[in-house]
């Protein structure tokens, strides 16, 4: 799909880009069309919308499958966006103490000085107009633009929760501790992200927001954390994590919807494998499963269970102490251990008292351990993933955990063993891709440059995105790209020219641009490279043909692209 423009640049879209294989990005001559646009996506969703997610200039509108996101291009084209009226927000007061490092230069760079600073923030309405970057994190536009000041040329490595902030035209208020480049003025105890509220974002887009100058905080007890643990007091039947081995997390197809209060799906990083190992064991598509990395985790049953274990083939030992019944002739007292293989993708029973080890991959990277019933953990904005970037959902697993088996079945029997798929190893592996939306801030030496090598996948890589090594790409022009939103299989460039793979938990707008994006049937191989492995990209085929096909084939899909 190339980039299609509207013939009128009134009240209209201007342009949309293809966004990988499943989204797309409309271009507004301004915020105003933005929200508009936004308003009416909400209102009336497209055919097969799956999450909008507004910006700066863009709204980027996600699919359910490559053939909605193909279709949806003439329909934003066409959308008239100066009949949309806006329904006014609430109205949040926000008290804040106005204490912040950056209050001093900020008054420099306004000219207002300090208490002007302080005047001008208080003195306008504030409106909420995306979210992004953190859960919680509004991007808020006031009335006038006389508190304008940029980023911080050195951004900070830990900005206090609570701090509130200006860069651009925008003024935010950060949920939770974490990186930043913008100005602080001021701190808060307001709390702006709270799962226990049926809408957990204190300002959500559309919401206006008053600042309230006070000269201390009032400290709120901070709410109890919803149970988004996964072990439960009480529980029964299950497994007991023995050794959670490198990572160990509950995943299950994450939770899509929540772009605009700055939540990413999160979720499995190969949902072919969770739908592979839920459909042995006859569960729900979506039941919850453990994600492990690497081999090393050992659990052991509470009760009898049913498991299966698919993604990177791995070897799976079964340990039985036998009772002391059965051991007559122990001298030291200890019991000798039964030992068995399981295969993989096949369901197996793990009695009461008996260990699993998974073992380390032979290839690939990622295995999926599923119990009959699913992992018990709680839902939280619909979904038991763990999101490793916003902290939502369970934490990590942990030694001496205990994990309930839920409910979370579709068959009163368990299925049949399957065929896994061929996984990556130590060979190049070739991922699809397709151009854009960003492909145009680079010229025609740096678009062969990425796809004419090989990408080392660096140890600073995890679940948010995998750092690649290899060539720097060179960008084409200069200065700074508005925050646009993103997505799972994104490639972005950073100055220092060395690709990050965004995956399931990768922030959900980013201000770098996007050269490309793997192809929504690939980003279950993605996920399967591992550490050291290597990745070369290729145009996707179909493609028009002025862009480079001539490499091999890639591998085939780990799963059917219709899932």
């Amino acid at each position: 799909m190339e980039t299609v423009s509207s013939p009128t640049t009134a009240s209209r879209v201007l342009a949309v880009r293809p966004v990988g294989t499943t989204a797309v990005l409309a271009e507004l001559s301004g915020l105003h069309d933005v929200l508009a646009l936004q308003s009416l996506l909400l209102e009336a969703p497209l055919p097969g919308q799956v999450d909008v997610l507004a910006a700066a200039e863009t709204v980027m509108v996600k699919a359910d499958s490559p053939a909605a996101a193909r279709r949806m291009a003439a329909r934003l084209l066409a959308m008239d966006l100066t009949v949309q009226s806006h329904t006014e927000g609430a109205l949040v007061t926000i008290d804040t103490v106005y204490d912040g490092e950056d209050l001093a230069e900020v008054g420099r760079l306004t000219g207002l000085g300090a208490d002007g600073v302080v005047a001008a923030h208080t003195g306008q309405v504030w409106t909420v107009a995306f979210g992004g970057f953190a859960p919680g994190f509004g991007y808020m536009v006031g009335e006038n633009q006389s508190l304008e000041v940029p980023r911080r040329s050195s951004p900070r490595t830990a900005v206090p929760a609570g701090s509130v902030a200006l860069a651009g035209n925008y003024s935010a208020v950060y949920p939770r501790q974490s990186p930043g480049g913008w100005q602080l003025i001021g701190r808060t105890a307001a709390p702006m992200w709270d799962l226990s509220r049926e809408q957990p974002a204190l300002a959500a887009p559309g919401d206006r927001v008053q600042f309230r100058a006070v000269r201390e905080l009032v400290e709120i007890a901070a709410p109890a954390a919803p149970a988004g643990t996964s072990g439960h007091p009480g529980v029964q039947s299950g497994l007991r994590i023995l050794s959670p081995g490198l990572q160990s997390l509950v995943q299950d197809l994450g939770r899509p919807g929540h772009a605009g209060l700055g939540v990413s799906s999160a979720g499995a990083l190969d949902r072919a494998s969770v739908r592979r190992a839920n459909r042995v064991l006859g569960n729900g598509p979506s039941a919850a499963v453990i994600e492990s990395v690497a081999g090393g985790l050992r659990v052991q049953a509470v009760g009898d269970q049913v498991l299966a274990v698919t993604g990177a083939p791995s070897a799976l030992t079964v340990v039985t102490a036998s009772s002391a019944a059965e051991t007559d002739d122990a001298e030291d007292g200890s019991w000798p251990e039964e030992v068995r293989t399981v295969p993989m993708a096949t369901a197996f029973a793990l009695l009461d008292g008996e260990t699993l080890t998974v073992g380390a991959p032979v290839k690939g990277f990622r295995t999926y351990l599923a119990i009959r019933g699913g992992v018990e953990a709680e839902s939280v904005l619909g979904s038991r993933s763990t999101d490793t970037m916003s902290g939502i959902g369970p934490a990590p697993l942990a030694a001496g955990q205990l994990l309930g088996a839920g409910a979370t079945t579709t068959s009163n029997v368990v299925g049949n063993p399957e065929l896994q798929p061929d996984y990556p190893d130590a060979a190049v592996t070739v991922l699809d891709i397709v151009p854009g939306p960003r492909d145009d801030w680079f010229d025609a030496a740096a678009l062969e440059s990425l796809c004419s090598q090989d990408w080392a996948v660096t140890p600073r890589s995890n679940r948010v995105g995998m750092r690649l090594a290899g060539e720097p790409l060179r960008r084409s022009r200069d200065g700074e790209l508005p925050s646009e939103g993103t997505m799972a299989g994104a490639l972005q460039i950073p100055p220092e020219g060395q690709p990050v793979l965004f995956l399931a938990d990768h922030p959900i707008t980013g201000g770098y641009p996007v050269i490309g994006v793997v192809a929504d049937y690939h980003l279950d191989l993605a996920a399967q490279v591992p550490v050291g492995g290597s990745i070369r990209f290729r145009w996707a085929p179909g493609l028009p043909a002025s862009t480079d096909t001539s490499h091999d084939h890639p591998h085939d899909s780990l799963d059917e692209v219709s899932n």
